[in-house]
């Protein structure tokens, strides 16, 4: 089946929770204060697309391709990404709710998290090389097995990382964050 192919369109206040989106490949679009909450984009194709105030939470994406796609002030909860195309991903996020999502096993080497809340989300065996994480909120989320190397995690907020769990070499952090580096030693810094 050819997928429909949309491009340099804007979006505005859509409700996929009622009518779907026509699957096809999305190119340059802008999709403004739509709904797509517990709806499917599975297997869409969106590049170069911005996502503004728009609700995704538990938004299925299987198969879908995000190239070079910028989500702002969105809330984007329960998002199962490790289940996107992974091939060409670029996404970023700008003061986006992405709590209880999933970004297992995918390679977001390079991406933009400002000012998001990513609370409790799993980052296990994920590539976030010289990603940022700039006033980001990552309380209880998850790295394990994770690719660090030259993230920027200076003006994060409540990360745990386990130094000996993840590749963090040349990874920056700031003195007051650097007790999150510590938190399984269960020692006091003051």
């Amino acid at each position: 089946m050819r997928l429909s192919f949309i491009e340099n369109q804007l979006f505005e206040k859509l409700d996929c929770t009622e009518n779907e989106l026509e699957k096809g490949e999305y190119d340059n679009c802008t999709f403004q204060n739509c709904d797509f909450s517990n709806s499917s984009l599975s297997g869409y194709q969106f590049s170069n697309c911005e996502f503004i105030s728009c609700n995704l939470t538990l938004c299925k994406i299987a198969h879908t391709s995000f190239n070079n796609v910028h989500f702002k002030d969105c809330k984007m909860v329960g998002i199962p990404f490790h289940s996107c195309n992974d091939f060409s991903l670029s996404i970023s996020f700008d003061n986006c709710i992405l709590n209880q999502s999933s970004f297992y096993k995918i390679n977001l080497k390079k991406t933009d998290f400002k000012t998001s809340r990513l609370v409790e989300v799993d980052f296990s065996e994920c590539d976030l090389s010289e990603a940022t994480f700039h006033e980001s909120d990552l309380s209880g989320a998850i790295f394990d097995k994770t690719r660090l190397e030259k993230a920027d995690f200076r003006n994060a907020l409540n990360y745990s990382i386990d130094p000996e769990k993840n590749k963090i070499k040349k990874a920056r952090f700031s003195l007051q964050g650097v007790k999150g580096l510590l938190t399984k030693y269960a020692i006091d810094i003051e």
